[in-house]
């Protein structure tokens, strides 16, 4: 088993990551969202980092390359339940979107790590729209019906 890493490539692939996971962290942040810029460039640059440790196995008899991608998805969700919260007060449940933020951001690491850079930047794109014209329309659809209830 070859144990090397290109280092430049590694620079290339857990960049890319970090420049993933910090747009979508900073979309959240500018929101005032629980998690932000830190913690989505770290949850990428984890996942990219997990996956180029993986690819160090390509080769090797008996590796199922999947079961590392399986353990980030399984590892990203914890971390990204932190975030869920529930009022049993007023019926409401708050950070989904930021959990669900989360793990768009380990899931832009492991594209990353598998150096797959057009479907990160596409990627990347798509989950910013996302937040940023959903979370538009929810506010107005929320200040609608705030509003019919009074």
């Amino acid at each position: 088993m070859d144990m090397d890493i290109d280092v430049w490539e590694f620079i290339l692939k857990t960049g890319a990551a970090s420049i993933s996971g910090a747009l979508l962290g900073l979309e959240r942040k500018y929101k005032g969202k629980p998690a932000g810029l830190k913690t989505y460039t770290l949850v990428s640059l984890g996942a990219a980092t997990f996956i180029i440790i993986s690819l160090l196995f390509l080769n090797e008899s008996g590796t199922d390359m999947t079961r590392i991608v399986g353990q980030v998805v399984v590892g990203v969700g914890f971390l990204g339940a932190g975030v869920i919260l529930h009022d049993k007060n007023n019926k409401s449940v708050t950070g989904l979107a930021t959990s669900a933020t989360i793990w768009c951001s380990a899931a832009a690491g492991s594209l990353a790590g598998f150096g797959l850079y057009l479907p990160l930047f596409a990627f990347t794109i798509m989950v910013l729209v996302i937040n940023l014209v959903f979370g538009y329309v929810n506010s107005k659809i929320d200040n609608k019906a705030d509003e019919e209830l009074d």
